[in-house]
């Protein structure tokens, strides 16, 4: 290998051989020094969780004895920063080059561009690849260069891409760079602690981690179960859906050959007039384009991991209410289908995507929550755990998006658990005090005769709760907090500037509402490490907002005045301070202020290049507030989009 290129290849969130664009350009150039750095230090207040560790764990297991049989080692090493870590192996190994592949989350944007900028000071060359996404969210723009802000718009621009993403072949055999550094063993990373074990056995059981597992698991899926899929996604109890979330989230696979390997299928069956396996096709087509869309988001608005991108958000009346928060958390409310899902993901690190939507629904618009502790909540405990994926699903749930669910609107579990659990055999599964509830009332046991209680061993406050809030109750507080959000929204307005108009901005507790700016696409500065695969990073012209408008229903005059005995949030989303056992999910970025700049901060780099324009929204016109019914929820619930995705 004398005379030829010395790589770092830097493994992140790409634990694969297949269609990996960073080591096929290091295996090209030379040879490599393949590395993976667990820093848990830079990853600040979004640590993962249990669960989602012990994946990571048992995939780089895995992608270490694939890189050793192709004749490379894989060097672990845990470091207080990332950067210190590549210097070592830099000077280890002799090398002139780092590569990767990119992230898109506010960490690893953040992180990433620092060190670039740092090694090309030290004249390291850096050469980063998208190895995550069909096109890069910088790619992808209307005709007059506005970034899309509905998700129809952007996977209708992406589908009708001129150029087709294309697939980097795995390399038949690797170089490995001479040297050594201070490395540890899979079980000195600390993936995975002593009293952590016997839990995580049990996931062993049910999941193989890993790039080959991975693949496995697609062709499963695409040969057998992708005719299906657009029936059996809706059914909440058993393997329903791909299960192929935690294999994308930690890159054992390509996106771009799930996109190729399903579009075939899509041809095919479009070729052969057998619509339902078409229309399966799509639908797990779209579920793709909801991936993409999620990093889209994140890059483009990269506050949206603590703060809505609607901004009338930051005037909605949280109830920081703990005990509400925990009966959530325990699966205690006294609707079993929330609860059932809440204690299958305490158990299984898992839910369908639908109990993703119920449960999170109810935690925003029964409950009053702030959807931000919800999301740190599921980033703490789901196998699957992806932050902009969470950050989207979310804040559609919270009304937050152009066309997510309306804040207004207030799905019924009972009615939700008839539709997709009609017999009650994932609640009986979950919950096993309900086991001998008959169907009938299984979704709704406080309305079952006392006879039928006792006949099924139920005592409602006893070993069932009491639902923890009535329904009619929980329909009146959201009517009202949104008629008070409105009312300050209302009274900001015409304070800052007599607008009448919504503003999409960074709605951050320091910032004001003013006037539109663009955000305007620039060119890169020049880079002595840059080339044509690098990573942009998203920077505001006014870094304190963004422009996107909508029109909304002006509060109505007689507001109801909010009840006494309810505890409220500010309109700056300002909580009371948690206790110690809800610190590590209630706390949310939005209730701390940043007093100094860090690697786990989120303020977003000033100087490479700006996202995309972004375009206002069309006018739209609400005859005013209003519930839908439980009879609209339930026909539009169908052809709503979930924004969790592959699940």
């Amino acid at each position: 290998m004398d005379g030829k290129a010395k790589t770092i290849v830097w493994f992140r969130r790409d634990l694969r051989i297949e269609d990996n664009p960073a080591l096929a350009a290091a295996a090209r150039d030379g040879c490599v020094f393949p590395v993976f750095i667990w820093c848990p230090k830079e990853e600040g207040q979004f640590y993962p969780g249990r669960v989602s560790r012990w994946w990571l764990k048992q995939s780089l297991i895995q992608l270490e004895q694939s890189l050793t049989s192709l004749g490379a080692k894989l060097v672990l090493i845990k470091a207080q920063s990332t950067l210190e870590a590549l210097l070592e192996c830099i000077g280890a190994a002799g090398a002139t080059k780092v590569v990767y592949n990119h992230l898109y989350d506010p960490v690893s944007l953040v992180r990433d561009h620092d060190i670039k900028q740092k090694l090309g000071e030290l004249g390291i060359s850096v050469q980063s690849y998208n190895g995550e996404l069909l096109y890069e969210p910088w790619e992808v723009h209307g005709d007059d260069g506005h970034a899309f802000t509905t998700f129809d718009a952007f996977w209708d621009n992406c589908v009708h891409m001129q150029n087709e993403p294309a697939s980097q072949l795995p390399p038949w055999r690797l170089g490995l760079c001479a040297g050594s550094v201070d490395g540890c063993s899979i079980d000195e990373l600390g993936l995975e602690d002593e009293s952590e074990k016997s839990s995580n056995a049990l996931l062993g059981r049910g999941w193989s981690p890993g790039w080959s597992n991975a693949d496995k698991a697609l062709t499963e899926f695409v040969e057998n179960h992708l005719c299906d899929y657009s029936k059996d996604r809706l059914r909440v109890a058993g393997n329903s859906t791909s299960l192929l979330s935690p294999h994308l989230h930690f890159g054992e696979l390509s996106v771009r050959k799930v996109f190729h390997l399903v579009r075939m299928k899509h041809l095919l069956w479009s070729k052969e007039g057998n619509h339902d396996q078409e229309e399966s096709a799509n639908l797990f087509l779209r579920a793709i384009g909801l991936r993409e869309y999620s990093r889209y988001l994140c890059f483009n608005f990269p506050f949206t991991h603590e703060r809505s991108l609607l901004s009338t958000l930051k005037f909605f009346p949280w109830h920081a209410d703990q005990s509400h928060f925990k009966a959530w958390r325990q699966g205690r409310t006294g609707y079993p289908l929330v609860d059932a899902g809440m204690r299958e993901l305490w158990a299984t690190g898992w839910i369908h995507n639908r109990i993703r939507v119920i449960v999170s629904s109810f935690f925003v618009k029964f409950l009053l929550l702030p959807w931000q502790w919800g999301m740190k909540y599921f980033w703490d405990t789901l196998l699957d755990a992806d932050l902009e994926s969470d950050i989207l699903g979310w804040q559609y749930i919270s009304g937050s998006l152009p066309d997510g669910h309306e804040l207004e609107r207030l799905d019924s579990p009972e009615v939700q658990g008839f539709k997709f659990d009609p017999e009650g055999e994932y609640v009986r599964h979950w919950l096993p005090e309900l086991a001998r509830m008959p169907a009938e009332w299984i979704h709704h046991p406080w309305d079952a005769p006392i006879s039928v209680l006792k006949a099924s061993g139920v005592e409602l406050g006893l070993n069932y709760p009491k639902p923890i809030v009535d329904i009619d109750v929980a329909r009146d507080r959201l009517i009202e907090a949104i008629f008070t959000m409105r009312g300050k929204e209302a009274t900001a307005r015409a304070t800052n500037f007599n607008g009448t108009d919504e503003v999409v901005f960074d709605n951050s507790e320091t910032s004001e509402i003013v006037g539109n700016p663009k955000a305007i696409l620039r060119e890169k500065l020049p880079c002595p490490t840059s080339s044509s695969h690098d990573q942009r990073v998203p920077s505001l012209q006014n870094s304190k907002n963004v422009i996107l408008n909508r029109k909304r229903p002006m509060p109505a005059e007689d507001k109801p005045p909010l009840r006494d005995n309810v505890h409220n949030c500010n309109h700056n989303g300002e909580t009371s301070k948690t206790d110690d056992d809800l610190r590590s999910t209630a706390e949310s970025s939005s209730t701390k202020k940043q007093t100094t700049s860090s690697r786990t901060s989120f303020s977003v780099p000033q100087a490479v290049s700006l996202p995309l324009k972004v375009k206002p929204f069309p006018e739209c016109e609400s005859s005013g507030l209003k519930l839908p019914v439980e009879e609209e929820i339930d026909t539009e619930e169908t052809s709503r989009e979930n924004r969790w995705l592959l699940y």
